[in-house]
């Protein structure tokens, strides 16, 4: 998943002759790793499901305690990233992420499902300081003109992490998930016991080698001497600016909840892929087999990505994001009537019509704010916690109504993206005027 960078600060007129190509290619591998990452989450509710027998839920909660990360800690992680500077503080994001990884094998061997969200919450911590730290790094290594380029690059990065993740999870984490529930109630006991503990340690092995590779990049990054930046921090304005004051912006107001509601659908859809498509009625795919599907969702995103931004040099973004949520509306209906191979293709067509909303909202959504755009900005981005809230209530839908029509939760999601793309994108007077 791609996030919009912070509104850029300046370069350093005694910056180090260092090749910034060189530096782009070392610093566009975190969004691959941050990207891979997050889509390992996909992978690993259904099988804490299995392991510890959730409702769909409380399965969620691992959605909900990744991205809480972000709400809870992006302010923090700000300040140690003015701190630190950039190059610390991707450094510093990489090694608190690795940390949350190690913490996956004694979250293991105690088999506790606490001890997972816990580790987790200290990996999305890592991940939301290199969200800070590593957007306006690349906006700044080179020319302000081709910034544009730079970051869609590394935002491209980011989606291959996250078409690869399912693929690897699948084979290293699904793989020896074999039996099903009713399978596993009628082992004996000592039996259904010794399955658990071997389930519940097929995380440790990919995770604990995550862990390494970060601390491994984190060294990289440490040594590699990466062009020394000029931060900024606010702009410079006699004024200080509130978050209130963004917010009484209307077309920020609805952005923030534009962003909320689409980061809830995206990862809502993505969260319940496996378990929806192994339903019989649905795919009867093995988890394993499901995992494909999810790595074509993703990589759709990907796609669209690129294609929607060359639609939009001549088509309104506007009526181009009302335009594809619609769509996701159509095929999220499609979902919910049909069965078989018309609802797998139907609810996997999505990613490719998510590509372009998170950007365009974002973008739509600091639109004509002079001084007030650094403030609009961090609103938008804590509003990111929508993939904490949504998934969990389409979890509470699952299980009271069933997974087939819970996804009326994301259907109503792109709904609202309708309405901001139509109506609620659109500046007001004092916005047009310069805040």
């Amino acid at each position: 998943m791609a996030f919009a960078p912070t509104p850029q600060p300046r370069t350093s007129a005694a910056a180090p002759a260092v090749n910034t190509r060189v530096a782009l290619a070392v610093v566009t591998t975190i969004f691959f790793m941050w990207g891979f990452l997050t889509c390992l989450n996909d992978i690993l509710i259904p099988h804490l499901k299995a392991v510890f027998e959730l409702n769909y839920a409380r399965a969620m909660l691992v959605q909900f305690t990744f991205f809480g990360a972000y709400f809870l800690m992006s302010l923090p992680a700000g300040r140690l990233v003015a701190h630190l500077g950039y190059k610390k503080g991707i450094v510093a994001g990489l090694v608190i992420a690795g940390i949350g990884a190690l913490g996956f094998w004694p979250a293991a061997e105690l088999r506790i499902y606490e001890a997972f969200l816990g580790a987790l919450f200290v990996l999305a911590t890592g991940i939301t300081v290199l969200q800070v730290a590593a957007n306006p790094y690349v906006a700044l290594l080179g020319p302000e003109q081709t910034s544009s380029s730079r970051l869609t690059l590394a935002q491209a990065l980011n989606s291959l992490g996250t078409a690869i993740a399912p693929i690897f999870g699948g084979l290293l984490i699904l793989g020896n998930t074999v039996k099903s529930a009713d399978q596993i109630a009628a082992m004996p006991e000592a039996e259904q016991l010794a399955y658990r503990v071997q389930e519940a340690q097929a995380v440790q092995g990919p995770y604990v080698g995550l862990g390494i590779a970060l601390f491994l990049l984190a060294v990289f990054v440490f040594l590699f001497r990466l062009p020394a930046l000029t931060e900024s921090t606010e702009q410079a304005d006699p004024v200080k600016h509130t978050l209130g004051e963004a917010l009484r912006h209307r077309h920020v107001l609805y952005g923030v909840l534009g962003i909320f509601f689409y980061v809830g659908a995206e990862v809502a859809i993505g969260s319940f892929l496996v378990n929806y498509l192994s339903m019989p009625n649905i795919g009867g795919f093995t988890e394993q087999e499901a995992t494909h599907y999810v790595a074509a969702y993703w990589t759709m995103a990907m796609i669209g990505r690129f294609v929607g931004s060359a639609i939009m040099v001549k088509f309104s973004p506007r009526k181009l994001l009302a335009i594809f949520a619609a769509v996701n509306v159509a095929l999220l209906a499609i979902t919910m009537l049909a069965e078989g191979p018309v609802a797998v293709y139907s609810v996997v067509a999505t990613g490719l019509f998510n590509s372009i909303m998170f950007p365009t909202i974002f973008a739509l959504g600091i639109e004509r704010l002079g001084p007030l755009t650094g403030k609009a900005s961090s609103l938008l981005i804590m509003a990111i916690v929508g993939g904490a809230i949504i998934p969990y209530l389409q979890g509470v839908l699952a299980d009271n109504i069933g997974l087939h029509h819970a996804f009326i939760l994301p259907l109503l999601c792109y709904g609202y993206i309708i309405f901001y793309g139509l109506s609620g994108s659109r500046p007001d007077a004092s916005a047009a005027k310069g805040a």
